[in-house]
């Protein structure tokens, strides 16, 4: 899969940020607080835009496929296709919002599509079709709801999920049982000290801190019901980092996870230093290729609690003048056969509720990475986007440095909540 690296992600969501308070509204457009008209029923015709992100040349072949196929689908249609470099794909987007000149489709995540839906530059999807709820998975289509709005700013496009993995070999060797791994963060808490104490603190399952998704995971409200202001320094919230701070005093963690040694959960697990880690459906390929003594030794099984879901999907601007071919289009370029054709030359799980049936994703060959696809696959039906997309990168770093010093018992769980909070709200403001 595609997964949009960590870095142009956070620039995305910064940008997102900036364009939110740069008033982009006017007395001619939809920024100005206008509803648009919708008409689902219009016939579908005419010209319509389309704009991707960074899949040229490489997956040139599909969509223009896909594009033919909808011409022919709809005669009198033209679709016109840009595809724009990954870098700097933020500043384009910032600037044709800026301009008044979105694309009629246009691929945006959803913390991107967040700051153009508060400025009324999108469509709301879900009243100009309703079917949306019935046809896509339920965390794909909640991915552009947020809170303090009203309405459904995007169609779910291409998914994916996390997995874990355990390594079995060092599972044999704690006297655990890598068939029926921890379910939840408590059972991993209960065999990280397993681990611990039978190796004699060698070795580790845990390698990582919690994050904005751990909290959500434990049931923690983030944000109020407007979308105005973040809620997550609870008492529930200080018992999770508790847990945390009490795990890594006893030695159930790398120390070096608070330095700036720390490699990462993905690479120790690589490295075969720890026992845990998360990942893609086809991970698997990656571990080995990287490290060929793990062929064989790595189980995977479904993600602690709640999976996290990641999305990308199509928008369709407010001020489009075809809004019948812009739907259609975005529909068509969704549907469960162009998204299971897609994913079939990509590493990425389709959004349809239909495509639940293709033995491609629902049937395992007994391989651990087909077993591993086939987890994720399943997982999609359940899994939530566990961070809003409203928090921005320098939000996010801020967060991570409070857990760190509550975790290193530098403060109190509780103190770096509360001080995580003040910063993500005064960032919010801006």
């Amino acid at each position: 899969m595609r997964r949009r690296r960590p870095a142009v992600v956070a620039v995305l969501a910064a940008a997102a940020l900036t364009l939110a308070g740069c008033g982009l509204g006017s007395a001619e457009d939809p920024g100005s607080g206008a509803t648009p008209t919708v008409d689902a029923d219009a016939q579908v015709t005419g010209e319509v835009s389309f704009q991707t992100w960074a899949l040229k040349p490489k997956f040139t072949t599909y969509v223009e496929g896909v594009i033919k196929a909808f011409e022919a689908k709809y005669p009198g249609t033209k679709v016109t296709w840009l595809d724009q470099p990954g870098d700097g794909y933020d500043k384009k987007v910032l600037s044709q919002a800026s301009a008044g000149q979105l694309p009629d489709v246009t691929n945006l995540p959803p913390d991107f599509a967040l700051s153009l839906a508060k400025q009324n530059m999108l469509l709301d999807v879900g009243a100009a079709d309703p079917k949306i709820n019935e046809e896509y998975v339920e965390g794909g289509v909640q991915a552009y709801q947020y809170q303090g709005m009203t309405g459904t700013f995007g169609y779910p496009w291409y998914l994916n999920t996390d997995v874990d993995y355990w390594n079995a070999e060092k599972f044999a060797a704690a006297g655990l049982d890598v068939k029926n791994p921890p379910k939840t963060f408590d059972e991993l808490l209960a065999a990280a000290k397993v681990m611990h104490d039978k190796t004699g603190g060698r070795e580790y399952l845990m390698s990582r801190l919690p994050g904005i998704g751990d909290f959500t995971n434990a049931g923690v409200k983030i944000l109020s019901d407007d979308g105005t202001k973040f809620v997550f320094n609870t008492p529930e919230a200080a018992a999770l980092l508790d847990k945390y701070r009490d795990a890594y005093k006893a030695g159930y963690l790398p120390r070096d996870i608070l330095t700036q040694e720390y490699l990462g959960n993905s690479k120790l697990f690589t490295q075969s230093k720890v026992a845990w880690t998360t990942g893609g459906g086809n991970a698997i390929q990656d571990f080995v290729k990287d490290n060929p003594s793990l062929k064989g030794k790595i189980v995977p099984s479904p993600a602690l609690d709640t999976p996290p879901l990641y999305v990308q999907g199509l928008s369709v601007s407010a001020k489009t003048k075809n809004q019948a071919a812009a739907i259609a289009l975005a529909r068509f370029v969704t549907n469960a056969e162009n998204q299971a054709a897609f994913a079939k030359i990509v590493n990425i799980f389709p959004s349809t509720k239909a495509s639940a049936g293709d033995p491609y994703f629902s049937k395992s060959d007994g391989t651990p990475e087909s077993d591993a696809k086939v987890l994720a696959f399943e997982s999609l039906s359940k899994a939530k986007v566990l961070q809003p997309p409203v928090i921005s990168g320098a939000t996010n770093d801020f967060i991570g440095q409070q857990i760190s010093l509550a975790i290193s018992g530098k403060i109190s769980s509780q103190q770096a909540l509360d001080a995580a909070v003040a910063k993500a709200n005064q960032l919010l403001t801006q």
